[in-house]
């Protein structure tokens, strides 16, 4: 007898605690008690992935002051997205617990595609096999993990941050008031307690409303979802089963006559989450009019899968949905970025601005990004490092890369719900087997979540040098890859020096012969950034802090590891760290390894002149510049940093 419950996956696997935890540096950074502050920097609303990610980031620092508020009376226990890409993957990196996501997750490494059978109608059969991500995309698999687990990483770095950041459950949103006469905490927000119903509120500087589909923080700045739904129904349940479909631990695409069906297996080796098409809906019907129940999603399940049989055991969790692909013109509450002096006070992040359907697997992923480009925006702004101006650029660069999701999700939600043909090839409606292969493999990228491609701002040059390094693109995340450490031989990921702490990254690529020595142009480099009145270290790195608390400047040389000598190599690459003043050896890198491939070989590099790679600190390209272009670097950022 099926069995159906909400609640989640019973061992979804142990927690794991960080290995170092951060002395908080404020004396009011302490775990929230149960009064709402008065008065805070940023204001989040909403625990849900992006509202985490923003948390995480600003919990980095304990000199901003972070409040993150959630109706909810807890941490959820279940997650509804829970496909993590791989530029997620590479993100979990900078927030150190991408190993513990890839000791729990279930690994997607193929994908299987099924048809009608030509030859015995009632029947589908596999067409198609292709890797789920093309091979070098990332140094990371795409996965799949209950978000809970997701949020239960970042609420632990949270809370053993330097800020030493929790969540306000409880509080409903009610409102907000921006103030633009203010000088100071501009915002103010009415929350209610929903254990007592009793009223506060808190004036902010800024205020992210991470809040959902249904955002309180949108509607209260005039703001709404536009688009429109494809009138088509779909349910989804996870599901313990015995069944003899070969390809049940695969990601599989089945379309037969029955109707189409995705298969993404889930963590524990014995869960899966199918995806099962129903009826169209009739124009102005809504799915909730339906009544669709588990019993039917279990009936459609088993007649795509014939003549393979699906005997469910248990529903751990279901739910139905209709697809629909709906935006927001600008995410921030200024209607008009150019007024002079406008500045935005308000954001919003994730399902706030846009939906879609989950086909794809890009909700919880494309909503983290949104705020992995907000934080460090809003960090370098509270902190004095950058011009208000900066945050301009949020709704600039992730507006329209929502809208190309939106485009690309109602492509692939229709041909995953047309019918399909039964011989690849043939003429007529419905959707060419093959053709829905390759539509896949070709947007490979853009699902795994490395194809967005920020256009040029304060903070994304003019490709005026990109032939210096051909495969690190201006506007696209850094594509890490492995390096030897100079100071031990040891192979590293040279991406994986950009962590979520706000530092912009110099990747300095060593021309031919060049090994830091006097006279070459890595050497030179660093004497400019260090002495230079012009250098952004110098200009832009407060006194006192470590010279790479700003800049984290790294050499990556041609030449082998024992070529190069530690001890004469330019300061700039030994500098001195912390109170004790120790020595950072971690800087320099070489390209040649046992079992490594070449990094100027495989990112298209110039080996003659070498290059400077200027990456943000979310982890994307800002610049590629030769590396005598110190002219070109500093006014880069004089365009957009304040003096320390």
């Amino acid at each position: 007898m099926l069995r159906s419950r909400s609640c989640a996956n019973s061992e979804p696997g142990s927690a794991t605690a960080l290995a170092c935890v951060h002395q908080a540096a404020d004396p009011r950074a302490r775990p929230p008690g149960e009064a709402l502050p008065g008065e805070v920097d940023v204001l989040i609303v909403g625990c849900g992935p992006a509202g985490l990610t923003l948390a995480a980031q600003l919990a980095a620092f304990p000199d901003i002051r972070t409040c993150i508020v959630d109706q909810k009376d807890g941490p959820i226990q279940l997650g509804q997205a829970d496909g993590i890409a791989c530029r997620t993957m590479e993100m979990f990196e900078a927030f150190n617990f991408a190993e513990k996501v890839l000791k729990e997750a279930c690994w997607i490494n193929e994908v299987t595609f099924w048809k009608p059978d030509e030859a015995q109608a009632g029947r589908v059969v596999r067409h198609g096999r292709v890797h789920d991500t093309e091979d070098g995309l990332s140094e990371f698999p795409h996965v799949v993990l209950n978000q809970a687990r997701v949020h239960d990483f970042y609420l632990e770095l949270m809370r053993n941050a330097p800020a030493r950041l929790a969540p306000h459950y409880g509080r409903r949103f009610v409102g907000l008031q921006v103030d633009d006469a203010a000088a100071d905490h501009p915002v103010t927000v009415t929350l209610e307690r929903s254990a007592t119903g009793a009223t506060e509120t808190v004036r902010a500087r800024y205020v992210v409303g991470c809040d959902g589909a249904r955002s309180g923080v949108r509607r209260a700045i005039g703001l709404q979802l536009v688009g429109d739904s494809a009138n088509q129904a779909w349910g989804v349940m996870d599901v313990l089963a015995v069944t003899d479909f070969p390809d049940i631990r695969f990601k599989c695409a089945v379309q037969s006559e029955h109707g189409n069906l995705l298969v993404i297996p889930r963590e524990g080796d014995y869960l899966v989450r199918l995806y099962v098409e129903q009826d169209k809906l009739r124009e102005g019907e809504r799915v909730a009019d339906r009544g669709i129940t588990v019993e039917r999603l279990v009936e459609t399940a088993q007649s795509i899968l014939a003549p393979y049989t699906l005997d469910v055991k248990e529903v751990p969790w279901w739910s139905v949905y209709e697809i629909g692909q709906r935006i927001c013109a600008r995410y921030d509450d200024v209607a008009d970025p150019g007024t002079a002096g406008a500045q935005p006070r308000v954001f919003i992040a994730g399902d706030a601005c846009h939906t879609h359907s989950p086909k794809a697997g890009q909700g919880m992923n494309f909503s983290m990004q949104d705020s992995f480009n907000l934080g460090w925006k809003l960090a370098a702004v509270l902190r004095g490092q950058c011009a208000p101006a900066l945050l301009h650029t949020y709704s600039a660069e992730r507006q329209p890369a929502a809208q190309q999701l939106i485009d690309f999700d109602r492509e692939w939600a229709k041909m995953f719900s047309d019918p399909a043909r039964k011989a690849a090839g043939q003429a007529g409606e419905g959707v060419d087997p093959k053709a829905f292969q390759r539509y896949f493999e070709q947007h490979g990228r853009f699902t795994a979540g490395v194809g967005t491609c920020y256009a040029p701002s304060l903070v994304c040059g003019e490709a005026t040098q990109q032939g210096l390094a051909t495969g690190l693109r201006i506007g696209m995340r850094f594509h890490s890859a492995p390096v030897l450490r100079a100071c031990d031989a040891r192979p590293v990921q040279l991406g994986h020096a950009g962590k979520a702490d706000g530092r912009w990254r110099l990747y300095a690529f060593a021309g031919e012969g060049d090994l830091g020595q006097p006279g070459g142009a890595l050497h030179a480099l660093c004497g400019f950034l260090q002495d230079d009145s012009r250098s952004p270290v110098r200009r832009f790195t407060p006194a006192g802090q470590d010279i790479d608390a700003v800049f984290d400047l790294r050499a990556i040389f041609q030449a082998p590891h024992a070529r190069i000598a530690l001890d004469q190599l330019p300061p700039l690459l030994l500098p001195a760290k912390g109170r004790l003043g120790l020595r950072d050896y971690d800087k320099a890198s070489c390209a040649q390894g046992k079992g490594i491939p070449d990094i100027f070989d495989l990112r298209g590099v110039d080996r003659a002149q070498g290059a400077l790679v200027v990456v943000r600190p979310d982890q994307y390209i800002a610049h590629v510049l030769a590396l005598d272009a110190h002219e070109d670097l500093a006014r880069f950022f004089d365009a957009f940093m304040r003096p320390a």
